[in-house]
């Protein structure tokens, strides 16, 4: 029998979950057993799931679960190099040239486990089967928008944290820019015809926000892209890729330029191809943007793991999304199962 074990997620800050009590039920409707684990975080509580009829485990006893469980996160494991004999379903972040990610195929290799990329679960023409993004674009553009208004108060961003839903994170962030006493900024989103794009633009415009909306067809000339500067925010909703234009390059910093806060979304500073090549690291929750000019200000939001921000509808919509794909978990050969086995083995062949 197909046994998925759902783990806790141990990063801090994360309380998002990618299956539902009611995916669960389907899961085990459909042959398929489901151990999750218990957690003091996950936004959606562990009675739903002993209801559906899932096995409850320990929190964060997934190395000592069967070998032939499928071990279900979504963030990354602990860092702790240890061997991965299992296969693991999460986002890896290891396939796009990252330095982490070598250590993490490492320890697959070594323990001969299988990494199934949630990124990489792409259908027959090769779109993704599930994403995060319309919440990472709504989330992220509301911390950047809170750090323009904090620079407007002559301060950094502060701390932020997890909301009950996106009603209550829109009333504060209006009070907060009303309480500016100045216009609402303008904002440039790149990538703006996708999920994570249409999220930030989402965001953006319930603020009363002006937004440019460009894709591929305004970015193809390659750059330089001087209207990006010409705007107070700019919102990168694009992941980074071979290929992919730098958009804020390190002239920019000393520039003539009305920018004062970048929200790189997508928040890949550690790739080759980063296109915001002005910061070297992510940011936090503690600390949101990171300050990388000062004659003219501007700070960068590059936080990792913004769905989590709103952790109940992120969860909730993602785990509709992926649930027809957990469905087909029995044939792990064909479909999308074997697509991501496929990425992983070419990948893999590099270690």
């Amino acid at each position: 029998m197909t046994h998925l074990w759902v783990r806790a997620e141990q990063r801090l800050n994360e309380d998002r979950v990618g299956l539902t009590p009611d995916g669960a039920t389907k899961l085990i409707a459909a042959g398929i057993k489901v151990t999750i684990e218990d957690s003091g975080t996950r936004a959606i509580g562990i009675d739903g799931y002993r209801d559906a009829g899932c096995e409850i485990a320990t929190e964060n006893s997934w190395p000592q679960a069967p070998a032939d469980a499928i071990i279900f996160g979504l963030k990354e494991l602990p860092e702790d190099g240890t061997q991965l004999p299992h296969k693991h379903i999460m986002f890896g972040h290891a396939f796009k040239g990252q330095h982490s990610g070598r250590a993490l195929l490492e320890r697959f290799k070594a323990g001969g486990g299988t990494l199934y990329d949630l990124e990489y679960l792409v259908d027959e023409g090769g779109r993704r089967v599930a994403a995060f993004g319309y919440w990472a674009g709504y989330a992220g553009a509301a911390v950047t928008l809170k750090t323009w208004a904090a620079q407007q108060r002559g301060e950094e961003c502060g701390p932020v944290g997890a909301y009950p839903g996106k009603d209550v994170l829109l009333a504060e962030l209006s009070a907060e820019m009303d309480a500016t006493g100045v216009a609402r900024p303008s904002a440039i989103v790149i990538g703006a015809l996708g999920r994570v794009g249409s999220g930030a633009a989402d965001l953006c415009e319930a603020m009363g926000v002006a937004v440019t909306k460009w894709d591929m067809a305004e970015t193809a000339s390659g750059g330089p892209f001087p209207e990006i500067l010409d705007h107070n925010l700019f919102l990168n909703c694009i992941f980074a890729r071979p290929g992919t234009p730098v958009f804020v390059p390190q002239e920019a910093l000393s520039a003539d330029r009305k920018l004062s806060a970048i929200g790189d979304v997508a928040c890949d500073p550690d790739s080759d191809y980063n296109p915001v090549p002005v910061y070297d690291r992510a940011t936090t929750w503690d600390a949101p943007a990171l300050r990388v000019a000062t004659d003219p200000v501007l700070d960068v939001m590059a936080i990792d793991n913004l769905p989590s921000m709103l952790p109940a509808e992120s969860s909730e919509d993602y785990a509709d999304q992926l649930l027809p794909s957990l469905l087909t978990l029995t044939d792990l050969d064909s479909g999308v199962w074997g697509r991501a086995w496929d990425t992983f083995k070419t990948h893999l062949r590099d270690i």
